[in-house]
C-alpha cells in the first residue's frame, strides 16, 4: 500500500538466500515503544505483522516485517541511563576497553545508537575523546546537554565516511543493542569497518539467541529487532564487511547477551569463536527443529501465564505491573493481558509515566503508585532487572506484597527476607 511504514521482504539480511521459515506469528502486534498520551489515541494506534523466520542456509533468525525507522526511532523514549545494572554495566565496558586497547585522549571512540550519552559519559571520565550517533532527536539532544557530543542521524556507509574525514579513525565503534535494529545488517557492519583504525575494535553487544530460547524470552522479539542472533550468521556477516571476528564474551544484561569484538580482517575469525560456533551447531541452534519447539512452548506460555493471572484475579486479588518496557508490551499483547488482569503499571521513565501501554493500554503511574496502591500482586515486566526491582521496593514487599516473574516460566517469588526461591 502507497506511504505505509511497513514492508516486508522475503530474502535472508545476511546471506541473501529466499530459503526462509516462518516458525513464529506473533503479529498482529503495535509498535512496543509507542505509548498513547490519552484514550482518544487508541483507535489510531497502527499494528502490524510480527512474524519470525528461520534462515535454513546460513541459521539467521530474523523478521521479515519492516516498519520505517524514522517512524521507531527518531523520538525515541527508552534511556540507557534509568537502571543502575545498566550504569554499572556501561562503567566496565568502558574501563575494560580503555585497559584492553590502552586507550587514551588522542584515541576517539565512536558510538553509534549512543542513546542519552550514558556509556560515553564513561569513557570521557577515563580521558577519552567520544562521539555519539543517535537518530533519535530527543535523545541526542539530551545528551548534548550533558556534555556528549553528539550527531542527530543514522549511523551507516556516508556518516561514518563524514567522521573519518572530520575527526580521524576510530579506535573504537561500539554498537550495544542496535545491530538488531538494522535492515542492512552487512552495510552497517561496512559502515563500522570504514571508520575504524587498523589497530581498532568494533565492539558489539546483542541478547544471545541461545538465551532466548533456553529462557523462553519471546518477549524480546518486537518490531525494532529485526535479527535474532546466534554467532553463525554474524560470521558470515562480518567477513562479508571485512572484519575478523577475535572473541565472544557472554555478558549478563538483557537475560543474556554477547559481547562480540570484531577487528579489520587479517588472517580470518579467531579458533575460540569458530568453536564457539561448533558448540551451536551441536546443541541444535542452526536447526529448525528447534525452533518450531519453542514455538510450540511459546504458546504454553500464553496460556500458564493468563491461568496464573485468571486464578488470583477469581481469589479477588488485585494485581498490577511494574515497568513499561518494550518487551513487556510483545508479552502483554500476545497474552491479551489488559486492565480486566493488571489494573496499572508503574514506570521510572518520565516520558512514560502518564500514558498507557501499547494495545492493552495499562495506565503507566509513577513508581509511588506502587506503594499508595499496594496491589497484592506486581508482575515484573523487565524481568532482566527483577532483582534491582525487588531490591529497590522492599517496603512494597514489606507489607505483603508479592512479585511475579513471567519468564522463562510464570512464578511467583518468595519473600526476599526469606528463601527468595520461587514458591
Amino acid at each position: 500500500m502507497a506511504g505505509s511504514p511497513h514492508r516486508r521482504r522475503a530474502d535472508c539480511r545476511v546471506c541473501g538466500s529466499l530459503e526462509l521459515e516462518t516458525f513464529l506469528e506473533l503479529g498482529p502486534q503495535p509498535l512496543a515503544n509507542s505509548y498513547p498520551r490519552a484514550p482518544a489515541d487508541f483507535e489510531k494506534e497502527p499494528f502490524f505483522p510480527l512474524d519470525v523466520c528461520f534462515c535454513r542456509r546460513c541459521a539467521l533468525v530474523q523478521t521479515p516485517d519492516i516498519v520505517d525507522p524514522t517512524v521507531l526511532f527518531r523520538h525515541y523514549v527508552y534511556r540507557s541511563g534509568v537502571s543502575a545494572l545498566m550504569l554499572g554495566h556501561f562503567r566496565e565496558q568502558a574501563q575494560s576497553l580503555v585497559n584492553e586497547l590502552k586507550l587514551g585522549a588522542k584515541d576517539l571512540v565512536v558510538e553509534a545508537a549512543s542513546n542519552d550519552g550514558t556509556l560515553l559519559r564513561c569513557f570521557q571520565k577515563l580521558d577519552v575523546r567520544t562521539l555519539g550517533v543517535e537518530p533519535a532527536q530527543n535523545l541526542a539532544a539530551e545528551a548534548r546537554a550533558a556534555g556528549v557530543d553528539t550527531l542527530d542521524r543514522f549511523f551507516d556507509e556516508p556518516t561514518a565516511a563524514a567522521i573519518r574525514a572530520e575527526r580521524g579513525p576510530a579506535r573504537v565503534v561500539v554498537a550495544n543493542n542496535v545491530l538488531a535494529h538494522v535492515d542492512d545488517l552487512v552495510g552497517f557492519l561496512r559502515a563500522a569497518r570504514s571508520l575504524l583504525a587498523e589497530d581498532g575494535r568494533l565492539v558489539v553487544e546483542f541478547p544471545y539467541l541461545g538465551e532466548l530460547l533456553d529462557r523462553l524470552e519471546y518477549d524480546t522479539i518486537y518490531h525494532e529487532h529485526l535479527c535474532y542472533f546466534s554467532l553463525s550468521p554474524l560470521l558470515v556477516a562480518c567477513e562479508r564487511a571485512g572484519l575478523d571476528v577475535v572473541r565472544a564474551d557472554r555478558v549478563a544484561v538483557h537475560g543474556g547477551s554477547v559481547r562480540l569484538h570484531a577487528a579489520p580482517a587479517r588472517g580470518g575469525h579467531s579458533g575460540e569463536v569458530r568453536a564457539q560456533v561448533e558448540g551451536e551447531r551441536a546443541s541444535g541452534m542452526l536447526d529448525a527443529a528447534r525452533f518450531r519447539k519453542f514455538a510450540a512452548d511459546v504458546r504454553a506460555h500464553r496460556d500458564l501465564l493468563r491461568g496464573l493471572l485468571t486464578r488470583l484475579r477469581r481469589e479477588g486479588r488485585s494485581i498490577a505491573a511494574y515497568g513499561a518496557p518494550a518487551k513487556g508490551n510483545t508479552l502483554l499483547n500476545w497474552c491479551r493481558i489488559g486492565t480486566d488482569l493488571v489494573e496499572f503499571t508503574v514506570d521510572r521513565n518520565p516520558d512514560k509515566v502518564g500514558s498507557f501501554t501499547p494495545g492493552m493500554h495499562l495506565p503507566i503511574r509513577p513508581i509511588v503508585a506502587l506503594r499508595e496502591r499496594q496491589p497484592d500482586f506486581t508482575l515484573i515486566l523487565p524481568w532482566n532487572l527483577a532483582r534491582e526491582i525487588v531490591a529497590q521496593e522492599a517496603e512494597y514487599e514489606r507489607r505483603g506484597g508479592a512479585f511475579i516473574v513471567p519468564v522463562p516460566a510464570p512464578t511467583v517469588l518468595e519473600p526476599t527476607r526469606t528463601s527468595g526461591a520461587p514458591r
